[in-house]
């Protein structure tokens, strides 16, 4: 799906920070001042949007999870649709503390749900008092609110794709520390050098944040069905029966009465 930059320009994704609360670092990216307001270069940002999109294809086709946060207000709806609709894991509330630095502890409250979840399949749960039951209700749903969508994730992402990095610098920090890629929209109050690979957008508002979030959920999209082809292929052929040599007809024995 090719980038266009009128479609950036529609959205908005131009639009940077006031010039007084400018990252230095962000220069390459920015195309010029305009009432006291940076405007990103659209051109750099479409370039951009490409190669990471290339990138979380691949990484979506060697079977690993991309983690989407973005806990901002007016970004969460939209990360929850866009990662739900193709099952990567989101997190749109309060950022977990040890998500992935202590993903055994993240993985055992995980597994707390799954427990709660099994005692109200075999009955157990009716067999507690009514206090209890409350109790145990309230520890499902806050679970769920904060690491429901990630139950899918048994093991630490390939990636990170992150909206607002000075809003997320805790899972930014993380992410370095375990060399996980970051892929990340970058404003031009952020330091692009904490990112591997940076996308120059407006990180504030809806329409933008929707824009890069369609291209890149549709490259991962892309790198699934790729993967999925290439298993089916394979499963095809396992299935399909070895084809037989066919055997040459042994030459008929010509007798004397025949040839005459």
């Amino acid at each position: 799906m090719a980038v266009e930059v009128k479609e950036l320009l529609e959205a908005g994704v131009h639009f940077g920070h006031l010039t007084r609360k400018w990252d230095p670092n962000m220069a390459p990216y920015v195309y010029m001042e305009r009432n006291g307001i940076h405007i990103i270069n659209l051109y750099k940002t479409a370039v951009k949007i490409e190669e990471a999109g290339a990138a979380l294809a691949k990484i979506a086709n060697s079977g690993r999870k991309i983690l989407f946060v973005a806990t901002k207000k007016q970004a969460k709806d939209i990360v929850a649709e866009k990662a739900g609709g193709i099952n990567m894991p989101y997190i749109t509330e309060r950022w977990p503390g040890g998500m992935l630095t202590n993903f055994v502890t993240i993985r055992k409250a995980v597994k707390k749900m799954a427990t709660i979840d099994r005692m109200k399949k075999d009955g157990t749960f009716m067999t507690l008092s009514k206090k209890e039951r409350l109790q145990v209700d309230r520890l499902r749903a806050k679970l769920e609110k904060n690491l429901g969508s990630i139950s899918d994730m048994t093991r630490l992402p390939g990636a990170l794709f992150v909206v607002d990095i000075k809003r997320e610098h805790i899972a930014i920090k993380e992410a370095q520390k375990l060399n996980i890629p970051i892929f990340a929209m970058v404003d031009t109050n952020s330091d692009p050098r904490q990112v591997d690979y940076v996308i120059p957008a407006n990180d504030d508002a809806s329409k933008s944040i929707d824009k890069i979030l369609t291209h890149v959920t549709t490259a991962i999209s892309e790198g699934l069905a790729e993967r999925k082809a290439e298993k089916d292929a394979t499963v095809d052929a396992e299935k399909a029966p070895k084809a037989k040599t066919e055997k040459e007809p042994k030459a008929k024995k010509v007798t004397a009465d025949e040839e005459e």
